[in-house]
């Protein structure tokens, strides 16, 4: 997606470590902390964030006592990493973001998480391409969104409000990670991802919608009884962990294949063509 959406003169990530780019080079941000509190603020979009929603978002419910000096350094510090930085036009105005108080809280401004929005197109044009029955591009165009992960979100920053965000774009990445391994089981590609699955069922065993693909690669794959074995694991996780049965999608499959229906083996070759 290049530079679609880019900060004005600088790059910001947030799909693994913090960082930021100018051109080739990175930009040195400080410590942790202050890192913390630009990831707080990138995430505002623009918006302020008043004193007291920013010493809650990066040290929560019991802030040091000298929080109020911590936070002027902070923002200090992320100020002098932007003019450190900057480069300055034609016209000798510095180009870049800007960190100001606006009377009502911190705004970051020229700045926005470049990743997260070249995701987010990309993940939507992957909707619109399955929709439109291109699931060959729309696999495409999750595998470019999933390539731009470089580790956890905001990785290695503590502070209560990204480890919120963290839990909110794990989940983000593996409900996009299913859909794009859905539409290859529909193409017939089941065969190869039956490992992944297997491996995503361990990792997330209460998790249905993962069970219920990992049923489908199977038995797609001539492996009937593997498929009512993975529902029968299941079904016993579930009921040990929360006292409950499976969920009706995932009891729904069950029956459809202990009757052998014949849709469950329905593959699409090709792509319809979208009308115009």
């Amino acid at each position: 997606m290049g530079g679609v959406g880019m900060s004005a003169g600088m790059r910001f990530e947030l799909l693994g470590p913090l960082r930021a780019l100018r051109g080739a080079e990175e930009v040195p941000l400080g410590p942790p902390k202050q890192r913390a509190v630009l990831a707080v603020l990138l995430l505002q979009e623009g918006r302020p964030l008043s004193y007291e929603g920013l010493v809650d978002a990066v040290w929560g419910d019991e802030p040091p006592v000298h929080v109020r000096n911590l936070v002027q350094k902070y923002v200090s510090g992320v100020r002098r990493a932007f003019a450190s930085a900057g480069t300055t036009d034609a016209t000798g105005t510095t180009g870049g973001p800007a960190l100001t108080w606006t009377g009502s809280g911190y705004r970051l401004s020229d700045a926005v998480a470049d990743d997260l929005r070249e995701r987010r197109q990309l993940v939507d044009a992957a909707l619109a391409a399955r929709e439109s029955g291109q699931l060959r591009h729309a696999g495409e165009l999750v595998d470019r969104a999933e390539a731009l992960w470089r580790g956890e979100f905001a990785e290695g920053l503590n502070a209560p409000y990204l480890a919120a965000e963290r839990l909110r774009w794990r989940e983000k990445r593996l409900t996009v990670l299913e859909a794009r391994i859905a539409g290859e089981i529909e193409l017939g590609r089941s065969f190869e991802y039956v490992h992944e699955l297997i491996r995503l069922v361990a990792a997330h065993p209460l998790r249905e919608r993962t069970v219920e693909l990992l049923m489908n690669a199977l038995y797609r794959t001539g492996r009937s009884s593997d498929a009512l074995l993975a529902f029968e694991e299941a079904r016993r996780r579930i009921a040990d962990a929360m006292g409950a049965d499976p969920g009706p999608a995932l009891r729904s499959l069950h029956e459809r294949m202990l009757r052998q229906d014949p849709e469950l083996l329905t593959t699409r070759t090709s792509a319809p063509v979208p009308a115009a």
